[in-house]
């Protein structure tokens, strides 16, 4: 896959080292890493017990191994998540339990400079997986959201494509839908800096062929984001179809200029969004890199619990090219 090449590629130039937290019960992120390693596209951190680790596997090359519980920072990293969750009213008791939680402690060395980025959610759901994130590291906006890059080969239309809001934002307003497509156009641009950002805001009307509630927002949404960002291509509302086929863009709204040649799709929720990116997925045979999240200070992100090894090397890829 010469999008997977490019990406991995681009990824080992940046020296980045990333950190795993299920390394402790998942085979996957194991074997990943391993190739992560060999390959010398990022050094690798595993947060596990390393005798329990190598007893399993007998021998890890070129990672590093931390036990929270044992580990020379445990301290420092109570003291940090104290200072950063005081006014939730945090005791020093939870603290030292947290800490010791693989997800904290990785957000943890993330959040104070010792990890690069981190990727995990093999094998937990998206809210355990970033929930420490959002906590720690925090949105640098109003919301953190996340999107879908989709790559491989297709008759109709021309890849990668992406797709949000399909794992994060479960029903946003037209300002944040607004604010979701400025976060995927970084996105896209930061992986793809050749590529020029072209925006279609999905519903199930094109150009005022119905009307309706739902139709609104999306309207709203699309001139919010239009008025801010006078220089990037975008409309909407759009169907699917007419969004990405030529063919039907002619016939449905010949003179949109993102109609048929889109490659960023917002979608008006979470429940869209989802079964939006499993279809395209399946249906469409597809890769789908992600949820790549979005908006937050430093990268984290989050594994589908359905993904590959080559899931993970490619959302690590997108995380080391995602940190500064």
């Amino acid at each position: 896959m010469k999008i997977k090449k490019q990406l991995l590629k681009l990824a080992r130039r940046k020296n980045k080292t990333i950190v795993f937290p299920e390394a402790g019960y998942s085979d996957r992120i194991i074997e990943a890493s391993q190739i992560l390693a060999h390959k010398k596209i990022c050094k690798v951190i595993l947060i596990a017990d390393e005798s329990a680790l190598l007893l399993r596997f007998k021998k890890l090359d070129g990672v590093t191994i931390i036990n929270p519980k044992t580990s020379d920072l445990k301290q420092n990293f109570i003291d940090l998540l104290l200072e950063k969750r005081k006014h939730k009213g945090l005791t020093y008791e939870q603290a030292e339990i947290l800490v010791e939680e693989p997800f904290y402690f990785a957000t943890l060395l993330v959040e104070s400079g010792y990890a690069d980025g981190m990727v995990s959610g093999a094998e937990v759901p998206t809210a355990q997986s970033l929930r420490p994130a959002l906590e720690i590291i925090k949105a640098n906006a109003e919301i953190a959201s996340s999107c879908f890059c989709f790559v491989g080969k297709h008759k109709n239309f021309d890849l990668p494509i992406f797709l949000a809001d399909g794992g994060l934002c479960p029903n946003p307003t037209a300002n944040q839908l607004a604010l979701i497509a400025k976060q995927t156009v970084v996105t896209l641009k930061t992986l793809f800096p050749e590529l020029e950002p072209k925006v279609a805001f999905l519903s199930y009307s094109t150009k005022g062929s119905a009307n309706g509630e739902l139709i609104e927002k999306i309207r709203e949404a699309q001139s919010i984001f239009s008025n801010e960002n006078p220089t990037i291509l975008n409309d909407g509302e759009l169907q699917l179809d007419a969004a990405l086929v030529p063919r039907v863009s002619k016939l449905k709204c010949p003179e949109c200029n993102v109609a048929g040649k889109a490659n960023i799709l917002i979608v008006p929720d979470l429940n869209c969004g989802n079964m939006l990116y499993k279809a395209i997925q399946y249906f469409g045979n597809l890769t789908a890199v992600g949820p790549i999240v979005q908006g937050l200070n430093k990268p984290v992100n989050d594994l589908s619990r359905g993904c590959n090894i080559d899931d993970i090397l490619l959302l690590t890829a997108v995380t080391i090219l995602q940190s500064t």
